[in-house]
């Protein structure tokens, strides 16, 4: 192989590794599920997963920089979508499936596990959220 197939391999090899980091994150891989099947507010992303908005922001930051989601500003609000993932999450939940033994779960397809999953995160998002702090104020500090 000449260097420059060579050069062309470990380019390669870099990006695939990128990606591959990037959806390593259990939130980050649940994101992805979610925008592949359709375009969502940062705001539904965070009920989702019961996270802040902040934190849910530096996970699509990152899934943003590897090329799997793309974003769109509609007046102050950001939609997300995931770019072409479907093979790649329906791949990495085979290969789960593999590592993981087999057994009767092995022969379904991966889509129904990751649907009744994200059905069970909308449902216990609600419970998961803080109560808002009514009333409740700093204190004030003395200069």
């Amino acid at each position: 192989m000449d260097a420059q197939g060579q050069a062309w391999d470990a380019e390669a090899a870099d990006r695939a590794v990128a990606v591959l980091k990037a959806v390593a994150d259990p939130s980050r891989y649940r994101l992805l599920w979610a925008l592949s099947r359709q375009e969502l507010p940062v705001s539904a992303l965070a009920e989702l997963l019961g996270a802040h908005v902040a934190a849910t922001s530096q996970h699509l930051a990152k899934l943003r920089a590897a090329g799997l989601v793309v974003s769109r500003r509609e007046g102050t609000r950001i939609f997300y979508r995931a770019a072409d993932v479907r093979g790649l999450l329906d791949e990495a939940a085979l290969a789960a499936r593999a590592a993981g033994g087999g057994g009767p779960a092995a022969d379904a397809s991966p889509e129904p596990a990751a649907a009744t999953a994200t059905a069970a995160q909308e449902q216990a998002a609600p419970a998961r959220r803080r109560a808002p702090r009514a009333g409740r104020r700093r204190p004030a500090t003395e200069h």
